[in-house]
C-alpha cells in the first residue's frame, strides 16, 4: 500500500508518495496534465489532499483510480500552517506521513445539488456582508454631517430615499452628497442581487432531501431550510445531536485540569452562516412553540437573554437532528404533531 500526500494549487500539485517502509518520492504535476498522474496511480493507493477551492474537481478526477481519497480539514491540520519549512514538498510529505498513521482530520465534501446550493448560499452571504459595509459607510458619513438614521433602515429602498431627502434638506457638501448617492446605488444593486439569489435558494432547495421535514418546523422557512441543509449535508454523518452541535460550533469550550472542569463561551468553530441562520430561526420558533418559549424564558430568567437564545438554538438543533434522522414532517409543530 502507498500513501500519497498532495499539495494542491490552482494550476499544479506536488505529490509525495510514501511506502509502508517509509521511503518517499516527490514529483510535481500540472493540473492540466493530470492524466500523467492518473497513469501512475494504483488501486490500493490512499490519497490525502487539503480542502481548497478546486479540491472537488481533483477528487472527482482520481477517486475511481484509488482505494480512498481523504480530504483534509485545513483548519484542524495546523501542522502545515505552522510548519517552519513552508514548501509544497514539505506540505505533501506531512500529508503522506500523517495519512500513513491514520491521523488526518477529514473534511466533509459536498456533491451535486448540495454543493451548488452551498456555493449559492455562500455567495449570498458575501453580498450581504458587502452591503453591511456600505451601510456602515453611509451611516458614518451621515453622522459626520449631523444627520441621524437607523442602520437597519438603510438596507431598504424607502430608508435610502429618506436618507437622500434628509441630506438635501440639510444642504450637505457636494462631495459628501456624491459619495452617499454612489453608495446608495451600490446598495440598491446588491439588494436586487440578493433578492434573485433568495428566490433560487428557496425554490431549488426544495429538491434537497430533508427540505420538506425542516420547512415543516415553525420558524424555518424555505430559504433557511436550504441553508441549514447545505451546512448539515447527510445527517447520518453525525452519530448524535451533540456531534451536530459541535459541528455548528454551538457547544461551550471545555478546559479540564485535575478535578476542575471549566466551561467557557461557545467554540464558534463551525459554519458561521449555519449558526446565524439557526439563531434567526430560533427567534421565530420561540414565538410559536410553547416548549421552546418556556425553555427560553427559564434560561433567560437565570442567565440572561444572550445565553438563553444560544441554549434554545441548540435545543432547536436537537429537534432538527431528530427530525432529519427520522424523516419526520410536522403537521403541527407547536404541539409536536407529526403528519
Amino acid at each position: 500500500m502507498r500513501y500519497l500526500g498532495v499539495d494542491l494549487h490552482t494550476n499544479s500539485f506536488t505529490v509525495c508518495v510514501r511506502t509502508q517502509t517509509g521511503r518517499e518520492q516527490l514529483k510535481t504535476f500540472s493540473l492540466k496534465g493530470i492524466g500523467e498522474f492518473l497513469s501512475r496511480l494504483k488501486r490500493d493507493d490512499l490519497v490525502a489532499v487539503e480542502s481548497t477551492g478546486n479540491t472537488g474537481y481533483f477528487v472527482e478526477q482520481i477517486s475511481e483510480s484509488v482505494k480512498k481519497v481523504v480530504v483534509v480539514d485545513p483548519n484542524k491540520f495546523n501542522i502545515i500552517k505552522k510548519s517552519t519549512k513552508k514548501t509544497d514538498a514539505n506540505d505533501a510529505k506531512n500529508l503522506a506521513l500523517f495519512l500513513s498513521k491514520d491521523l488526518l482530520p477529514e473534511a466533509r465534501m459536498k456533491t451535486g445539488l448540495e454543493k451548488d446550493l452551498s456555493k449559492l448560499v455562500s455567495t449570498r452571504a458575501t453580498l450581504v456582508k458587502h452591503r453591511t459595509s456600505l451601510v456602515n459607510t453611509i451611516h458614518n458619513l451621515m453622522n459626520a454631517e449631523g444627520l441621524k438614521a437607523k442602520k437597519e433602515t438603510l438596507t431598504t429602498r424607502k430608508g435610502l430615499q429618506k436618507a437622500l431627502e434628509a441630506m438635501k434638506k440639510e444642504f450637505v457638501s457636494v462631495i459628501i452628497e456624491k459619495q452617499i448617492v454612489v453608495l446608495i446605488k451600490q446598495i440598491e444593486g446588491l439588494n436586487e442581487g440578493i433578492k434573485e439569489l433568495d428566490q433560487d435558494i428557496s425554490e431549488k432547495g426544495k429538491d434537497l432531501k430533508g427540505h420538506k421535514s425542516l420547512s415543516s418546523i415553525k420558524g424555518i422557512g424555505d430559504k433557511a431550510a436550504t441553508t441549514l441543509l447545505t451546512v448539515i449535508g447527510n445527517v447520518k454523518d453525525f452519530d448524535n445531536e451533540k456531534k451536530l452541535a459541535a459541528y455548528f460550533g454551538i457547544v461551550p469550550r471545555m478546559r479540564q485540569s485535575n478535578d476542575t472542569t471549566h466551561y467557557g463561551r461557545i467554540t464558534k468553530e463551525g459554519s458561521k452562516i449555519g449558526r446565524t441562520t439557526l439563531v434567526q430561526c430560533t427567534l421565530v420558533s420561540i414565538r410559536y412553540s410553547p416548549y421552546l418559549r418556556n425553555f427560553y424564558e427559564r434560561i433567560k430568567h437565570n442567565r440572561g437573554s444572550g445565553k438563553a437564545i444560544i441554549a434554545t438554538s441548540r435545543k432547536l438543533l436537537n429537534i432538527i437532528y431528530t427530525t432529519l434522522k427520522n424523516d419526520w414532517v410536522f403537521e403541527d409543530f407547536a404541539n409536536f404533531v407529526i403528519a
